[in-house]
């Protein structure tokens, strides 16, 4: 029972008391008087009938004496009077009639007992006649009725006007308790939102007070946290010098991004031009140089496609070109000269001199070696051949163009051409299943696509919520979620995360599917970051609705993890590139970092990219939740 309640519900006890005390003594005392009242009245009417009857009765004046009663008795509340000639013994009785004018329940209560009184009149010493009078208690009753309906009509409308003036200065005095209440519990679920104001009730000022403080120094601890996690990166996987990533941070997200389904290419860099410049005006200048390129780089170079640009060694560069079919590639690549040439101006070197890049693309099952190796023999022959460009040749001819992809890919989403594997995620403490992620493939022209050759497409093509809306329909009609207990986890795109028709379309579904509390959703990082507003959205359809998301290739990107504690996932997955980095103290370091901030939002943590039991007795040291890789392959769902 909240406080209020419980005040409310004393202070309600106590007045019904006071009110029940109050008319049980109004109703003793008003019985009492009434009592009092009918016996003063009937001694004093047969004192006085007595004495106005004695001139009749010594005269033997029957019918004045008659007259005389008749007026007494029909002006007062008598049950019945008798009048006895003691010298004839004859006997007269007026009675009165029952008529009452309250409940019948009220009367049975008995509350007055019928009153006599008997008198002689007497002249002298000869006795005349014996007077005897009943009273009628009926009075006693009607007078009390009266006075207790009203006694209780107007403490009945105090009593109300005083619950609903005890219900409104409560809610006013107890506000403040309100607001300690609430904000404790945004403190618990990490949000931290500006310090309440202080009450004027003096005992609570302390309690908001203590609050403040304490929400103020959990709010720095998280950003202390954040704060720690964004230093590790900067110290460990940035180049001071330019601000952009380094060689390892490089190297892993190109191992990441080739473990998943993608497009794009990779362009390295040598630009000696720098060397000239570190020659004739000194390192400073020349690391001056880098950081204005780094910037002019990054800016231009994101409008065209998601991009990873990396300083990893001293005059080379990487460019990393994801999302991107081979005429953005080339967009992007005469977009980088441009820049170089104008940096190079302004610099006061000569454009299209003294720089080459090697640039190949990426082909299905490339390792990182090899595709390092590719962008580098372009690189050579560039250089050998004092060329500012060369292209890897991999004499790959194209399976389909943009076209025949849409409409081979529409054909077979709306078909429902799904095959689907899953892959399980292992609790790290026991060997048993956390939950088990999806994976689709496509029938197309009779052939068995995977995700790595179809997936860029969908992207490319925006059919992302088209997708998601026939793989989660088709997951229902094959019942996918009743073949175990565990959790099923579903990737969802960010054309979906974007558009609010599938928000709509997967609150309707979500409400009818059954084992809803089996469905998880993964988000993946950048579109926490960049659509925060649509994922709060989303997510918040999805826990209403009584399914779990999680975050997907946590870690990735650069950017402050704020968005763990907006969204408030059920659990994230660290990206595949933690698992690449050098095993050193910086890595374990900035992975138990990251496992601390999710700690303490009560997210679980699952490592990702597991192969081997080293590579698994290597991360538990970090108190994850789970983990999830090829150490348990995926498997058909048959």
């Amino acid at each position: 029972m909240t406080l209020f309640r419980q005040i409310n519900s004393l202070l309600f006890g106590l007045f019904l008391l006071v009110m029940c005390t109050l008319v049980y003594f109004q109703f003793t005392q008003t019985r009492d008087f009434m009592n009092n009242q009918m016996e003063s009245d009937l001694n004093n009417t047969s004192t006085s009938l007595g004495l106005m009857l004695k001139p009749h009765l010594e005269t033997g004046d029957l019918v004045g004496a008659e007259t005389i009663v008749n007026v007494i008795f029909e002006g007062g509340s008598y049950r019945s009077v008798t009048l006895t000639w003691l010298s004839s013994d004859k006997t007269q009785t007026w009675n009165n009639p029952n008529v009452s004018s309250v409940p019948n329940w009220f009367e049975q209560l008995d509350l007055f007992k019928s009153q006599r009184k008997e008198t002689i009149i007497t002249s002298g010493w000869m006795q005349l006649a014996k007077l005897e009078i009943e009273s009628d208690p009926s009075l006693g009753y009607r007078e009390l009725w009266r006075i207790m309906n009203d006694t209780l009509l107007i403490l009945s409308i105090l009593f109300i006007l005083s619950i609903f003036s005890l219900r409104f200065r409560l809610n006013y005095i107890l506000k403040p308790l309100d607001d300690v209440a609430r904000h404790a519990r945004q403190i618990a679920e990490k949000k931290f939102t500006q310090d309440m104001a202080l009450p004027k009730t003096k005992e609570l000022q302390d309690v908001v007070l203590s609050i403040n403080t304490m929400s103020r120094q959990l709010k720095e601890i998280f950003n202390s946290l954040d704060n720690e996690v964004s230093k590790l990166k900067t110290e460990n996987l940035i180049d001071h010098a330019s601000g952009l990533p380094n060689r390892q941070y490089f190297s892993a997200q190109v191992n990441s991004w080739l473990s998943e389904p993608g497009i794009g290419g990779l362009i390295l860099a040598k630009m000696e031009w720098l060397d000239a410049i570190h020659s004739q005006y000194g390192y400073q200048v020349r690391d001056e140089t880098i950081r204005v390129l780094g910037v002019r780089l990054q800016a231009e170079l994101s409008k065209i496609s998601e991009t990873v640009i990396a300083r990893v060694a001293n005059t080379e560069f990487a460019f990393l070109v994801s999302k991107a079919e081979h005429g953005q590639i080339e967009k992007y690549v005469q977009c980088l000269i441009r820049v170089i040439n104008q940096e190079m101006v302004k610099a006061g070197c000569e454009p299209n001199n003294q720089y080459a890049l090697g640039v190949s693309e990426r082909s299905q099952g490339i390792d990182l070696s090899n595709f390092l190796s590719q962008s580098d023999n372009a690189l050579q022959q560039a250089l050998k051949g004092n060329k500012v460009l060369q292209w890897y040749d991999t004499e790959k001819a194209q399976q389909f163009s943009r076209e025949q992809w849409r409409t081979r890919l529409i054909k077979a989403i709306n078909n429902s051409q799904f095959s689907f594997q899953w892959q399980a995620v292992m609790f790290n403490d026991r060997d048993d299943v956390m939950q088990r992620e999806m994976f689709c493939r496509l029938l197309i022209d009779d052939k068995t696509v995977n995700a790595s050759q179809f997936m860029p497409y969908i992207e490319l093509l925006s059919l992302g919520s088209q997708l998601d809306q026939c793989l989660l329909t088709a997951m229902e009609k094959r019942s996918i979620l009743a073949m175990n207990y565990e959790s099923v986890a579903v990737n969802l795109t960010h054309d979906s995360l974007n558009d609010p028709n599938f928000h709509l379309w997967l609150e309707k579904f979500l409400r009818r599917v059954t084992f809803v509390e089996r469905l998880n959703f993964e988000i993946p990082e950048v579109s926490a970051n960049n659509s925060s507003s649509q994922c709060q959205q989303l997510c918040r359809i999805i826990r209403d609705c009584g399914a779990k998301f999680g975050i997907d290739q946590c870690g990735r990107h650069m950017g402050s993890l704020d968005y763990l504690r907006k969204l408030r996932p059920h659990y994230i997955k660290l990206d595949q590139s933690f698992a690449y980095y050098d095993r050193s103290n910086s890595n374990n370091e900035l992975c138990r970092a990251l496992v601390n901030v999710a700690k303490g939002l009560d997210i679980e943590v699952i490592i990702t990219a597991i192969e081997d039991d080293e590579q698994l007795s290597h991360f538990k040291a970090l108190r994850t939740d789970g983990y999830q890789g090829y150490i348990c392959p995926p498997t058909d769902i048959v």
